[in-house]
């Protein structure tokens, strides 16, 4: 595109997004508005804050990666007490994913994801 058909576009756009203005010039009428994102999505901070302290003060991940390294090498020895580990592990991302979802307004309250 030369500098002189830039001009052109620009002065025919006027303030309008480049973007905008070709879209309604090839689409038309049946331009749709494009859809805005919300500026916030986090629809409860406190929920949001209670996950992340979870996160903060829990051994969770160097836990979870200390048994993914023992089973990927095939030294995890499997106990009772093994297994309940695992399963606490497990109850607590469950929780924390649950946390997450009520945060960021992807669940309704009380149904799933």
């Amino acid at each position: 595109m030369t500098f002189e058909e830039r001009a052109k576009l620009d002065m025919l756009r006027g303030s309008m997004p480049l973007g905008r203005y070709i879209r309604e010039q090839v689409l038309g009428d049946d331009a749709a508005p494009r859809k805005k994102r919300g500026r916030y999505p986090v629809k409860d901070h406190e929920a949001l804050g209670r996950v992340l302290g979870a996160l903060g003060s829990s051994r969770l991940s160097s836990n979870l990666n200390q048994l993914a390294r023992a089973s990927n090498t095939g030294s995890l020895p499997v106990t009772p007490e093994t297994e309940a580990d695992i399963k606490e592990a497990c109850e607590a991302v469950i929780a924390m994913r649950k946390e997450l979802m009520l945060a960021l307004g992807s669940m309704l309250e009380g149904g799933e994801p």
